[in-house]
């Protein structure tokens, strides 16, 4: 047992058996070497016998390096897993980081637009130049079906069927999904294709599959798209920062506020577990005054 490479065991693992990407086993495998390195500047580099007392010293040590809480969590997580493996395979006795917890962080709600922001969005991309018609059709797209920035800068044009109002997605973790996008984002993506996209390809002699470009003809990345939505924030009337996602919360929450359950919306995001979707479960102060009027006998 003792003469076995372990962590190279664990990482393994983790890749063939747990299906982790190979970005997420490196993180662990930082996590673990930084671990390492601790143990054998304390003198004690042999990681199968360490004890409480070492779990907490490391914490200390953590600290005083001033490690956020939440990278602190993250390491300890790593750890904590490592040994459970080391636990199963019987290389130690004893999980010391079984009982080392992390308080956890406030819940932040996602933030989102109201409707009357999203208005004073939409006005802000108003205009018939090819850059103006692809702008709106960027923020009819985001906000209309919900789809993470990246899958928009990949959206192909043999994805988006006009005839059944859907788009076909190629999402996170190799999943695909149609998503239906309504008239709206329909008459602004017909509009950007064929006066916005083509004069833009044509002029820079482009010729590929993907639907969003940038003002050379190429396909925008989801740096582009921040950027586009970033000058529509600051030329319309809203003053506060946007990232991108927050069109794909604002989707969500519109979607939640105005009666659709949870599992429709998963499925609309693509979400893997239900519990990702649930963050979205939050509702508005004018929804909440509402159900209250509607449902308590004293409102």
């Amino acid at each position: 047992m003792a003469g076995k490479n372990w962590p190279e065991l664990f990482f393994r693992y983790l890749i063939v058996e747990r299906g982790y990407s190979i970005k997420t086993k490196l993180a662990y495998q930082e996590d673990v070497d930084q671990f390492f390195h601790f143990l054998k500047g304390t003198g004690n580099d042999n990681y199968l016998t360490i004890d409480h007392l070492d779990v907490r010293i490391y914490l200390s040590y953590l600290y005083d390096q001033q490690y956020g809480r939440n990278s602190i969590g993250r390491k300890i997580a790593s750890l904590r897993s490592f040994y459970q493996f080391l636990l199963r395979n019987e290389a130690v006795t004893e999980n010391p980081f079984s009982y080392v917890h992390m308080k956890k962080k406030q819940l932040r709600l996602p933030r989102f637009f109201y409707e009357k922001e999203m208005e004073a969005l939409f006005k802000a991309a108003q205009g018939a130049q090819p850059l103006e018609l692809r702008n709106q059709a960027l923020l009819e797209v985001l906000y209309g079906t919900g789809i993470r920035v990246s899958e928009c800068a990949n959206l192909t044009l043999a994805a988006v069927d006009f005839d059944s109002t859907v788009l076909f997605i190629h999402g996170k973790g190799n999943k695909d999904r149609y998503v239906p996008f309504g008239s709206f984002a329909a008459d602004a993506l017909k509009d950007y294709l064929e006066n916005g996209r083509a004069v833009l390809t044509g002029r820079h002699h482009k010729d590929h599959p993907y639907a969003f470009v940038n003002h050379h003809g190429d396909q925008i990345t989801p740096t582009g798209i921040e950027y586009v939505l970033n000058q529509l924030i600051k030329k319309s009337t809203l003053n506060s920062d946007i990232h991108p996602h927050m069109l794909r919360h604002t989707f969500a929450t519109h979607l939640l506020n105005n009666g659709a359950d949870m599992r429709t919306v998963q499925e609309l995001l693509g979400h893997a577990n239900l519990s990702t979707t649930q963050i979205y479960a939050h509702v508005t102060k004018e929804s909440l005054q509402k159900s209250y009027r509607s449902f308590h006998p004293r409102a």
